[in-house]
């Protein structure tokens, strides 16, 4: 009794679930090129190191099968799908580039990128090929360093809204935005349009 009452309403959360409570950017596609095939998954544990050179770090393992593909190649494209490709986005997670061409089965656009072989995804918002700048945390913790060398928009797409998973097969849609820009008076640099 005394330690609940010293926390209030707190309650211990089961650390496996820490993951849930970080979860901070939109779920991504990663595209990986290797022996002549392309190939897509679906992650969602990547973070944005460094704006400017841009930055990307991605937990990626051997469990994936785009692992060895990105190990060999050290390429990939990061592609932000909207918030209409959610079921596809499930599905390409939940299946193996081992067993199937994900990008026929779901009916994905695979564009020529500029600067890396992997391609990049025509349905997609945000693409962004990336290179990898540091593979030293890969053998002990399955995380990757990109430099994003080239990035695309598609001005195209209506559906704008991003996925953001809550690591329990549901998702959270990108809303409404706040508009506080007038505010960031230190980083006055990261308010373009």
């Amino acid at each position: 009794m005394a330690t609940r009452s010293k926390r209030g309403a707190l309650k211990r959360l089961a650390l496996n679930r820490v993951y849930r409570c970080l979860e901070p950017g939109p779920v991504i596609l990663v595209s990986t090129f290797r022996d002549g095939k392309a190939n897509v998954m679906t992650a969602s544990s990547h973070v944005v190191l460094l704006p400017d050179p841009p930055r990307v770090g991605l937990g990626l393992g051997p469990w994936n099968h785009s692992y060895e593909a990105l190990l060999s190649s050290g390429e990939c494209v990061i592609a932000v799908p909207g918030a209409d490709l959610a079921e596809k986005v499930m599905d390409i997670g939940n299946c193996s580039g081992a067993d199937v061409d994900k990008f026929q089965r779901f009916r994905l656009t695979a564009l020529p990128a500029g600067l890396v072989a992997p391609p990049l995804i025509g349905q997609c918002l945000y693409n962004l090929e990336c290179r990898v700048c540091d593979d030293r945390l890969v053998e002990e913790h399955f995380f990757f360093l990109f430099d994003v060398v080239r990035a695309w928009v598609n001005p195209a797409r209506k559906e704008r809204r991003t996925l953001h998973h809550n690591g329990d097969g549901t998702f959270t849609l990108s809303g409404r935005t706040i508009n506080l820009k007038e505010r960031m008076v230190r980083w006055p640099e990261f308010t373009f349009e």
